[in-house]
């Protein structure tokens, strides 16, 4: 696997505005701002999705969202945060390092994300849920 961007970035080859990092995370300020605060977390070791985590790296990558989260919230007092992660392309992923996104959010922003709701019957989703089950 080519070394991510992000790989890179934890190796010290390219520049980042770092927020945080322990063994297992690094947090860095997002180069894309879509608002002041928009921090990505990572996890250390290049792990393409979030399919391919252990518990104990699932774990210690929440525990630095919520951490990163508090501390935007205290920096900025946003009106609301969204945490976004996103796993190979079709599910928006642009880099292949599992990352999320935490991002303060304010009334009328401009940043949306839009999903036709399918709505289907409640049988519908019982038969969706013991597939889950099952697997």
């Amino acid at each position: 696997m080519e070394p991510s961007v992000f790989t890179r970035i934890i190796r010290g080859e390219l520049p980042a505005a770092k927020v945080y990092e322990d063994e297992h995370t690094i947090a860095f300020m997002d180069a894309g701002q879509v608002n002041p605060g928009h921090v990505i977390v990572a996890t250390r070791r290049q792990v393409e999705t979030i399919l391919e985590l252990d518990d104990e790296l699932a774990g210690a990558l929440f525990r630095t969202v919520t951490r990163v989260a508090r501390a935007v919230d205290a920096a900025f007092s946003p009106e609301g945060i969204t945490v976004l992660q996103a796993n190979k392309p079709a599910g928006w992923q642009t880099v292949p390092h599992v990352h999320l996104h935490v991002l303060p959010r304010y009334q009328n922003d401009g940043v949306g994300l839009v999903w036709p709701r399918k709505e289907p019957p409640l049988e519908q989703l019982r038969e969706l849920a013991a597939r889950i089950r099952v697997a």
